[in-house]
């Protein structure tokens, strides 16, 4: 199917409902080398990421990265991405594919006003391809590949290494599944050989988009042009937490002001998740208060592979955000029973090193 410009899988033989669990139980490997890899060196590097979002990128350790948020003036997210302070004196960011063209545009814009004002930031933008392992037995199964300890990197912590004899592959102990994962960015030249290493583990399935959709939707996390845009702020979306503590204080991050605003008086509408039964919940459809009338709208919705029942996202107004509140959803003109439910709906497993 057509993704951003990318023409990528929606399923392999498994089908979409096998290919979660499968996930969920092993691991697949899913080819995600459509999200935009950027590095960012010179001496300023620091000081010019956070003039764009809204984490505490100094305070990263070599090999630490962080989920954070570029924000325009209004408050509003133009992209969520992760940051890795790396130690080759650079600044590794990975951004979605959907919003490539536009961060790459500001990223630019923001290195020549900072370059013309004397400041020392270039950025390169990589052809790494990108491959994503995610699941249960992902740590064996890439453990046979490796010189190095995989359970001395925790989650959101990164190495470059050689993996199954392909040598510069950057490892990030991460991914878009709720499961413990790793994405691992490798020279575009070698992307195939190693792919074919880790499908010829037999316990070691392909997945595609569908299953990426339902499994993020599962694990809680936000899909770009979905569930967060530049219509929506970090405090609407449920995502303060990537606001450093510093940067808060500070409030040197574009959007500032309007987002402290909404930390001090809540927002008007919040991100939720629903569960419901009946006919599947999908993006657009209207969330309905007790009388009948609008409260909210959903942004993603799937009937989950894990738990046999319909989920969603959505935002509604904030009166009606308490987990336990029951709703209704109009599907096909009919209103039907949903429940707000916290998130995830799956619990997590990410790793973290002892």
């Amino acid at each position: 199917v057509p993704f951003a410009g990318w023409s990528l899988p929606l399923h392999y033989e498994q089908g979409h409902l096998q290919s979660p669990l499968h996930t969920r139980r092993h691991c697949s490997l899913f080819d995600v080398s459509h999200m935009l890899q950027t590095r960012v060196y010179g001496r300023d590097r620091v000081r010019f990421i956070e003039s764009l979002v809204v984490g505490d990128i100094a305070e990263l350790k070599p090999g630490q990265g962080t989920l954070t948020l570029l924000t325009n003036e209004r408050g509003g997210i133009v992209d969520d991405l992760i940051v890795t302070s790396t130690s080759e004196e650079h600044l590794y960011v990975v951004s979605n594919a959907g919003c490539a063209d536009k961060d790459l545009a500001i990223m630019r814009g923001r290195a020549a006003e900072m370059q013309a004002a004397g400041a020392d930031v270039h950025l390169e933008v990589s052809d790494n391809a990108l491959l994503a392992l995610q699941g249960p037995s992902m740590a064996q199964v890439l453990q046979a590949g490796l010189s190095d300890d995989l359970a001395k990197l925790s989650f959101m912590s990164s190495i470059t290494t050689a993996v199954f004899g392909v040598p510069g592959c950057r490892v990030t102990r991460c991914g878009y599944t709720g499961e413990d994962g790793v994405e691992i960015s490798v020279p575009a030249g070698r992307a195939v050989e190693l792919a074919e290493q880790l499908l010829g583990v037999p316990e070691v399935w392909p997945a595609g988009l569908a299953a990426r959709d339902s499994l993020r939707l599962e694990a809680g996390l936000c899909l770009y042009g979905n569930d967060i845009d530049e219509t929506t702020t970090p405090a609407e979306a449920g995502l303060l937490w990537t606001l450093g503590k510093r940067r808060r204080a500070a409030m040197d991050f574009p959007g500032a002001a309007v987002i402290m605003a909404q930390v001090k008086e809540k927002p008007k509408r919040k991100r939720i998740g629903l569960t419901s039964v009946g006919p599947p919940i999908r993006p657009h459809t209207a969330i309905l208060g007790p009388e009948g009338t609008p409260v909210g709208t959903v942004t993603s919705g799937c009937p989950s592979p894990s738990l046999g029942k319909n989920i969603a996202m959505g935002y509604v107004e904030t009166a009606h955000s308490r987990a336990g509140t029951a709703l209704d959803v109009e599907v096909r003109k009919k209103r039907h029973p949903a429940l707000v439910t916290k998130m995830p709906f799956v619990p997590t497993h990410y790793y973290v090193a002892k």
